[in-house]
């Protein structure tokens, strides 16, 4: 236990910081790869009988991906901050910073996908309708969007 005790008061804050960075790119890039993933299977069965749909099926398959971008961004701006010298207090600050970006973007890419989902159905059928279900589906990038402002104006602060 007092070796325990000895490495965080030494090394805590890159601890803390690195898990922050951690958590935003897994848990962003874990909702986007789920909702790309949906939104993939979708496409490709909607393709299968319309391959002449693709680009217009590309989009929509793409949208849940940029919770994962953003994951990513606020990881990268954490990791730049990072030393062994950080303190707890600012590790654990940048733990919290990258939490609405991780949480937010874990959920807004899953459900982003499902939306898309729903959009290639509006393809299939009308396919003169498509932007409709790219707007519905853009509509739940606000809050990844929120999310990912949060963050980085917290990354801001810390530093």
């Amino acid at each position: 236990m007092e070796q325990l005790a000895t490495y965080f008061s030494a090394h805590g804050g890159a601890f803390f910081g690195a898990l922050g960075v951690a958590l935003a790119v897994a848990l962003s890039g874990m909702g986007s790869a789920y909702g790309v993933g949906k939104a993939g299977q979708a496409a490709a069965a909607l393709l299968k009988e319309q391959p002449e749909k693709f680009a217009s099926a590309l989009i929509l398959q793409l949208l849940p991906g940029t919770q994962g971008l953003y994951g990513f961004v606020i990881g990268i701006l954490i990791w730049l901050q990072l030393s062994p010298d950080l303190s707890v207090e600012k590790g654990v600050a940048y733990f919290f910073v990258a939490l609405p970006v991780a949480i937010v973007g874990y959920f807004s890419a899953k459900h982003q996908g499902n939306v898309a989902v729903a959009g290639m159905q509006i393809l299939a059928k009308c396919p003169e309708e498509f932007m409709k279900g790219a707007i519905l589906a853009a509509m739940v990038e606000t809050y990844a969007i929120l999310a990912f402002v949060v963050s980085f104006l917290l990354t801001l602060r810390v530093g």
